[in-house]
């Protein structure tokens, strides 16, 4: 088992390096992803509504994983990966 801090993440397993780009929270896409447990969505509908007193919120999509006992599909990944600039995610219960 390993165990990861996020506060610090993990070093890099290649030499390849990510360039980061700073995102603009009033109008680039944002993915809200919910682990659906109960509540998550709900949760993320707040965070949506409160978003929506600052900016646009047609560009703001709702995703889910399909089990959350289970680690978010490879699809979903590449569909967040592709279309939006920030992800929050939502742990519900």
């Amino acid at each position: 088992m390993r165990i990861f801090n996020p506060t610090f993440g993990l070093s890099a397993t290649t030499a390849q390096k990510a360039t980061l780009k700073p995102i603009n929270w009033k109008t680039d896409a944002i993915a809200l992803i919910s682990n659906s447990k109960p509540n998550a969505r709900e949760l993320l509908m707040g965070v949506r509504e409160k978003l929506g007193a600052h900016r646009q919120v047609e560009n703001i999509k709702f995703l889910a994983k399909n089990s959350a006992s289970q680690p978010a599909p490879k699809e979903l990944l590449q569909e967040v990966a592709a279309n939006y600039k920030a992800a929050l995610l939502a742990l519900g219960d």
